[in-house]
């Protein structure tokens, strides 16, 4: 398959990218910088799609897409920032929806990352793919996210928009995501819940965030919002402590809402750290998907292990 990728050289989008080429597909990362050999290039201001280093200078004819761009949203929220944030994933989406419709053999299908923000703080509740959406600055992000896929939607490619939690390493060691900040925190024995700890945290390994991306490229009855989450999320008292005893540390200290709100700004700290989100991939369970890593401890005793060779991924 031929395949463009937004987000190529994130965290998750290469590991994506090593997938695809690992089972022989042809990969063009969609990039912002000036595109070498093989890449795209994204020009927002001018609203166009640099595909003159393709070959045919043209996506006619690829089977998929899929857009993985986001700037880093773990970060102290000003204005200037946020539309950082809002630009890297709905501007983008738009662009790559819109030059997909225009194309006279658009590709089957787009996937589109999105996340579990989209339900906002939620409590108890359990949330699966029919909930409604939250309130709040990352669920009206989300919206926006998601519906930026709406001109290739329209123009009949089937839309899949990946709702993922928390993404937990990957084999071979903390490459980035949530563990690559907080590892180092832990070893120094500083690891600590975050406010009164009883908030919902739904995660998803890597090993199977790639999985459901490729499923979602390869399955054609998976069309609408997913959710890429474990179908056991935890507290965030039970991950601290999960993490802490994977590292063979302690985990006894508690970071106040008052501190994390100085740090972060109270938006931030609020919606990224306290929000509560249990939600469930019913979507996935009900089309047949087995998790490879279900269950916390299996999870992080994976993504902390010494480095090594790749786990295979889940069919």
């Amino acid at each position: 398959m031929k395949i463009a990728v937004t987000g190529a050289s994130g965290f998750i989008g290469s590991a994506l990218v090593r997938a695809l080429r690992e089972r022989g597909d042809e990969v063009y990362p969609v990039v912002r910088h000036p595109p070498g050999h093989g890449e795209v290039g994204i020009d927002l201001a001018r609203r166009h799609l640099d595909t003159s280093r393709v070959p045919g200078h043209s996506l006619e004819g690829i089977d998929a897409a899929v857009h993985l761009a986001g700037a880093p949203i773990t970060t102290r929220w000003s204005a200037k920032r946020l539309e950082v944030i809002r630009s890297s994933r709905v501007a983008v989406g738009d662009l790559l929806a819109r030059s997909l419709a225009l194309l006279e053999r658009p590709p089957a299908v787009l996937v589109s990352g999105s996340a579990v923000g989209f339900y906002g703080d939620r409590a108890e509740e359990m949330l699966d793919e029919t909930s409604p959406q939250g309130t709040g600055v990352l669920a009206e992000l989300c919206r926006s996210w998601e519906q930026a896929s709406a001109p290739a939607a329209e123009r009949g490619i089937r839309v899949v928009t990946i709702r993922t939690g928390i993404v937990l390493g990957g084999t071979g060691g903390a490459e980035g995501g949530i563990l690559a900040a907080e590892v180092p925190i832990f070893k120094l024995g500083l690891g600590a819940r975050l406010g009164d700890g009883r908030q919902w945290t739904s995660w998803i390994a890597l090993d199977d965030e790639i999985a459901v991306l490729l499923r979602a490229i390869d399955d054609n009855d998976l069309v609408g919002p997913v959710n890429s989450t474990a179908p056991n999320p935890v507290r965030n008292a039970e991950l601290t402590d999960a993490i802490a005893h994977v590292l063979g540390r302690r985990s006894r200290l508690v970071m106040p809402k008052s501190l994390l709100r100085i740090a972060l700004g109270r938006g931030a700290a609020d919606e990224l750290l306290l929000a509560s989100q249990r939600v469930l991939p019913k979507k996935l369970t009900d089309a047949g998907y087995v998790h490879v890593h279900a269950h916390l401890s299996d999870a992080l005793t994976v993504a902390l292990a010494p480095r090594g060779p790749q786990s295979r991924l889940a069919p």
